[in-house]
């Protein structure tokens, strides 16, 4: 049985957490003198609620989970760097991710003077759980998978996943920022079954809400209350709890945009299939496609000139040669075609 008391650091253990203004009075219809807050220019001058109670719920609804195994961070990357620093001890533990992957694991393990070991990928872009579970040691406390996974735009095996979070004597991490662009149905429905099972999910792709910086871990009580704990009190500010709260109120919208976004990727990789200097099109469970180019540099700096801008991904391990493009609205994709045809 997996012991979360046994992993996390023992000052996080013993932290007393910052008790806020609106922590300790949880009522809405009052005369607030207790924050130091100016008394005018409402709502704004209003500090958030610390504990998004409302955007829980709304998300709880939507996505068939508890409230109390939701944490909602400023984008997802708070909620990485938040379990490192929780779990990991600086200059003795280590973290365990696949190679390639999301830049951003490495970056907070780094940040965090964690040392941060990589275990390629096969040839079919699947992890190699053997060899993850032999590169883990006593001192191994979280695993990163990201699934789909970027840049390689594939879904992971889910039975791999599952069997990491079986065998791993630690947390398992898996990203699931593109989930809603896959057919592969999302790991949310195992938390029950997998204790140190953490997902991550994002408003960022297809909720269309990058630029409000909302991300999300479904996880254990005790690991929600962990990272709740060690946040900062108003990580979530009034201003993305309202507009996420308005934009959750309509999921056909998002449903919609995801319709069209598949559709334009079918279309992409249709177009792009014909054209002489693709070599090849990786399968995609993603909202982008890794095309391959014979001349991957001089295509890249060809598009900037065309004002078209895509993500040079052909110095990364397993990606050499690839350019990695987003699929973006049906103008934006006949634009990208038309320049790749003149080319």
């Amino acid at each position: 049985m997996f012991d979360i008391n046994k992993h996390i650091r023992k000052n996080i253990k013993g932290l007393v957490p910052y008790s806020s203004a609106r922590d300790e009075y949880k009522g809405e219809e009052a005369i607030f003198l207790d924050a130091n807050e100016n008394p005018f220019n409402s709502p704004l001058n209003r500090y958030p609620d610390p504990k998004q109670n409302k955007l829980k719920r709304k998300i709880a609804e939507i996505k068939g989970v508890s409230v109390h195994s939701i944490f909602l961070g400023n984008g997802s990357d708070e909620a990485i760097d938040l379990l490192i620093r929780a779990f990991c001890e600086p200059g003795i533990d280590n973290i365990i991710s696949i190679k390639p992957t999301y830049g951003m694991y490495k970056v907070c393990a780094d940040i965090n003077n964690v040392e941060f070991r990589e275990v390629l990928l096969n040839k079919d872009f699947q992890p190699d759980t053997a060899t993850m579970l032999k590169t883990a040691d006593e001192h191994s406390r979280i695993m990163f998978l990201c699934s789909p996974n970027n840049p390689t735009s594939n879904s992971l095996n889910r039975e791999d996943m599952l069997t990491l979070a079986r065998s791993f004597d630690g947390l398992v991490v898996i990203d699931e920022a593109y989930i809603d662009f896959s057919s592969a149905a999302s790991l949310s429905s195992e938390l029950n079954n997998y204790p140190n099972l953490i997902i991550l999910q994002t408003f960022s792709k297809a909720w269309g809400m990058a630029g409000i910086r909302l991300g999300l871990a479904f996880a254990s009580k005790e690991i929600t209350d962990i990272l709740t704990r060690i946040k900062y009190p108003y990580n979530i500010n009034i201003l993305t709890q309202r507009t996420s709260l308005e934009s959750l109120s309509d999921t056909t919208k998002k449903d919609n945009w995801i319709r069209i976004i598949l559709e334009q990727r079918k279309y992409l990789k249709n177009e792009l299939t014909r054209l002489p200097m693709v070599k090849r099109i990786l399968p995609s469970d993603a909202n982008f496609l890794m095309v391959k180019f014979d001349n991957p540099q001089e295509m890249f700096n060809y598009l900037i000139c065309k004002k078209i801008i895509v993500r040079d991904r052909s110095k990364v391990a397993l990606c050499e040669g690839f350019l990695r493009i987003t699929v973006g609205s049906e103008e934006e994709n006949r634009m990208l075609v038309k320049s790749l045809q003149q080319y």
